[in-house]
């Protein structure tokens, strides 16, 4: 199929399909990855690369390593997480998720998985041949029956969370962790392992109203078994250059390392030393050049499709992606995301997030934020004027 030729996208098969056509698109609000420019200091690392590149041929892969987990550490406050010192890198967060998924095989466990979720995970699970089962995010919902709730809805080996969540922003990590206690006390209690997605971690840095506390240091003075996926791929507009981590619970570190030396020897020593230059940078801008445009363009999306057949869903943390709702039951997200391809809009439609229950997903759709506020604008221009062909 030539480039200029339309895809019949109700073939895809997985929201990185959709992804994938939604490069093509003249607005492309599908994939979560960041497309923005650089900020003012970021302009000054570009200009540095020449140089962060001969540095990073003259050091060991040992040293850069340590200055990228320290300075992604104390950007997110676990100082845990760096004295531990079990911290495995890759390439992406899909690898640390592929041996996460080895891990669960090897040792015969099966998985209650959060719905709705990013549908790479469940794809992920399923090609390891793990068994998987949902475990809605609405039972998390509420702390004091969170505890309960897992009991009652939970006959698998493992938990599996996304926190923040993508799409909806919700989150286990406010009010002090209490939630995330619940859970962690639920997995110690039950014998059951913990898997856990910090991938859009960052946003939590991003919001006054939640932060980041240490979790490591729950995590390890719980004794619960545990694999912790954090990915920088989210973040930062570096071409999606990124590294990804895998830390896992003392009691299973040996068996996911075997695991990991199997698939993978190193990243990338210049791409650590320049990831590292951009956490540096996050650190002393305070997270400025990233919230901004989160912020920039969540309000720009919120007023742009106020009134129209879209209704905003709050999260619980702001991430770099939009989750509305779509009000009436006779408009399909499969519908709307098809007509808005025909304009030129690629949003994802919420059937995939619902992995188990797609007819649930109907009602959503999902819109990517991390892009040039000029180019968002554009689209959220267009997307209105399509939405007010549903007016009443």
């Amino acid at each position: 199929m030539s480039l200029s030729e339309k895809a019949d996208v109700s073939t895809f098969v997985d929201l990185t399909q959709h992804e994938i056509e939604a490069l093509k698109t003249r607005f492309n609000l599908a994939d979560a990855h960041t497309h923005q420019r650089q900020s003012a200091s970021q302009e000054q690392i570009v200009s540095r690369l020449p140089e962060l590149w001969h540095e990073s041929e003259t050091k060991q892969q040992a040293h850069f390593e340590r200055k990228f987990l320290d300075a992604f550490f104390r950007l997110h406050r676990q100082p845990t997480a760096l004295t531990m010192d079990r911290t495995l890198l890759s390439y992406s967060a899909s690898v640390s998720t592929m041996v996460a998924g080895m891990y669960l095989k090897q040792r015969g466990k099966s998985v209650a998985l959060v719905e709705p979720c990013f549908d790479n995970l469940v794809d992920l699970l399923r090609n390891m041949q793990v068994p998987i089962s949902p475990l809605a995010e609405s039972a998390l919902h509420d702390k004091d029956a969170l505890y309960e709730r897992l009991v009652e809805q939970v006959e698998a080996d493992a938990i599996y969370l996304v926190d923040p969540n993508n799409p909806t922003g919700f989150t286990l990590l406010a009010e002090k962790l209490e939630g995330f206690r619940e859970v962690v006390r639920y997995c110690v209690d039950h014998d059951k392992v913990l898997v856990m997605d910090f991938c859009f971690a960052s946003f939590a840095l991003c919001d006054e109203g939640v932060g980041r506390v240490d979790i490591y240091e729950l995590l390890e003075e719980s004794g619960v078994t545990y694999l912790v996926m954090e990915d920088t791929g989210k973040t930062w507009p570096i071409q999606d250059a990124k590294c990804a981590m895998l830390t896992a619970s003392r009691d299973i570190q040996e068996e996911v390392y075997n695991l990991h030396t199997s698939v993978l020897l190193n990243v990338s020593p210049f791409v650590l030393n320049m990831v590292t230059q951009y956490i540096e940078d996050s650190i002393q801008d305070g997270f400025a050049s990233v919230r901004s445009i989160i912020e920039t363009n969540g309000t720009a999306a919120r007023s742009a499709l106020s009134g129209t057949v879209l209704e905003f869903q709050e999260p619980v943390v702001g991430t770099s992606v939009a989750w509305f709702r779509i009000k009436p039951e006779t408009l399909t997200a499969t519908e709307l995301q098809s007509v808005l391809f025909d304009e030129e809009v690629y949003v994802l439609p919420g059937t995939f997030f619902y992995w188990n229950t797609p007819a649930k997903g109907e009602r959503f759709v999902r819109l990517a934020l991390a892009r040039e506020p000029e180019v968002f604008a554009g689209a959220m221009e267009r997307m209105r004027k399509v939405l007010e062909r549903y007016a009443g």
